[in-house]
């Protein structure tokens, strides 16, 4: 059997040798244009599954323009700006400029590509402004460009999606229309030949949901994950019902506001300390607002200290500002007001980062269905070898039928009424069974080392998005904290600003 046909069903691409993976041997040669998922072991032959990194992919997107304004085509487009020291790209500062339907491709056929990756997912189109029309408003553009931003740090920071050929041109291919016409036309690696794993591999999985011997590995990952998603939407329902709380404070605060103010134009001896206390109440509810919808920034070099969306890898300063194209209409920064009414990060990025744990359960999903491959088609060949057996000892007389219980001894009565219970005939079917046994016996052995492979490179994906979860939340959550600490910090600014005028109010007695 070719053992190249291990890793028909998945495919990787690597710029040389030095993949990343630098002190790892394969047990059986390999396809040097395809890395796919594979049994990657040390030096010393043992196993092992942590990522390596050949060299770090720094990436955002910015400057949205609208592109053919005026027209029934108009489009927005962004600057994909990276930095890198990956010897696969031509530049160290790699930069394209692309539209949604650009990041769509890279993220299908990534996924197409590297099956067994846990490959980020995109922000969908499933939103209001698409009802309204208003997917061009400052907002809506300002909000993609941060999810955009995210995606593409997700990605970049993967040590074997960085090094992707489909990634390197997306980032600087000044012809990446022909470079996607070629990727689809000329797929990574050779178009398998369908096989008797393929034709039933569908039908098997249909009839079972369900492997049956589970591995300890990946139900205590499944169980991790989904512990994590819970724990997620558990943390975005608790702060959504204290957004809400906030929200009502806010007006709360507001109202009093105006309230301190007409009491203000009623005791004219006070009105100028009641002015600045009713200013004060407006600045404290302005500041609540604030807290729980947050603006992000267009570029971070440092952490910020609002509630912002971030990635696991701060972005060097040289992300900062950019020129936009003649020819076409940049969007102006969004404003402050217009950000914290649009969305609030925080629970966007709650919400991506739900999306990015399903991606990787449906990973672990697509491990087991490998499972229910070898699994189902291991039984397939127990039964047709069975069979054969049964019907070479009837040939040489040594059992009846009604040896092999009463389904055979029926068959067989059934094949006598047909005038088909003969020796040549069982001939002929065992001369079958023998092809059908060796093909079976081909898919098992492929079926087993495809399973085998594609665990091993779970294992490794687990690790790296057990990584990259761990420095988001850590990071998103440290955004939180330093927000609010300096939004109570203000607050006690504009409260310590007005004591000595309340102080002043002289009470005669």
């Amino acid at each position: 059997m070719d053992p190249d046909d291990v890793f028909d069903s998945v495919t990787w691409e690597t710029p040389s040798a030095s993949n990343g993976y630098e002190g790892f041997s394969t047990d059986r040669e390999q396809p040097t244009q395809r890395p796919g998922y594979m049994n990657i072991n040390s030096e010393d032959g043992a196993a092992t599954n942590e990522p390596k990194w050949e060299g770090y992919l720094i990436a955002t997107v910015k400057d949205p323009v609208k592109e053919l304004d005026g027209t029934k085509d108009v489009y927005v487009s962004y600057l994909v700006a990276a930095k890198t020291n990956l010897p696969i790209f031509s530049s160290s500062e790699p930069s394209s400029r692309r539209r949604f339907q650009d990041f769509v491709f890279l993220r299908e056929h990534l996924s197409k590509d590297f099956p067994a990756c846990v490959v980020p997912p995109l922000p969908d189109k499933h939103r209001l402004e698409y009802l309204t029309g208003d997917r061009f408003g400052p907002e809506f553009i300002e909000r993609r460009r941060q999810d955009l931003t995210r995606f593409m740090q997700r990605v970049t920071n993967h040590p074997t999606l960085q090094r992707a050929t489909l990634l390197r041109d997306f980032l600087e291919s000044t012809e990446w229309h022909v470079k996607m016409h070629k990727h689809i036309a000329h797929p990574p690696g050779p178009e398998p030949a369908p096989t008797l794993l393929d034709n039933l591999s569908d039908t098997l999985l249909n009839a079972f949901s369900r492997v049956r011997k589970p591995d300890p590995r990946f139900v205590e990952m499944r169980e991790a994950v989904d512990k994590f998603e819970e724990s997620l939407v558990g943390i975005e329902r608790t702060w959504g019902r204290g957004r809400t709380r906030t929200n009502d404070l806010t007006s709360d605060y507001h109202d009093l506001s105006v309230s301190v103010q007409g009491l203000g134009f009623l005791e004219t001896g006070i009105t100028e300390p009641l002015n600045h206390f009713s200013s004060t109440l407006m600045e404290y509810s302005t500041l609540l607002r604030h807290t729980v919808r947050s603006p992000s920034p267009p570029v971070r070099a440092s952490r910020s200290s609002n509630l912002t969306v971030t990635s696991f890898l701060p972005l060097p300063s040289f992300f900062r500002g950019s020129k936009s194209r003649p020819m076409s209409t940049p969007y102006p920064p969004t404003s402050l007001t217009q950000t914290q009414t649009a969305t609030d990060p925080f629970m966007t990025h709650l919400q991506s980062l739900i999306s990015y744990a399903q991606v990787q359960k449906a990973v672990l999903k697509l491990r087991d269905q490998k499972q229910l491959d070898f699994e189902e088609l291991t039984d397939y060949l127990t039964g047709v070898t069975a069979e054969r057996d049964r019907l070479a000892a009837l040939i040489q007389g040594h059992v009846t039928s009604s040896g092999f219980g009463i389904g055979a001894y029926l068959r067989d009565r059934m094949e006598a009424i047909r005038g088909a219970d003969d020796d040549r005939t069982r001939v002929e079917k065992m001369r079958k069974l023998d092809l059908r046994i060796k093909e079976l016996q081909d898919a098992v052995t492929t079926a087993q080392e495809t399973s085998e492979a594609f665990n091993e490179e779970v294992i490794k994906e687990a690790a790296i998005f057990q990584y990259a979860k761990e420095s988001e939340m850590r990071e998103l959550l440290l955004s939180l904290v330093e927000g609010q600490i300096q939004m109570y910090r203000a607050a006690e600014e504009e409260w310590d600003r007005v004591v000595p005028v309340l102080q002043r109010i002289r009470v005669d007695v």
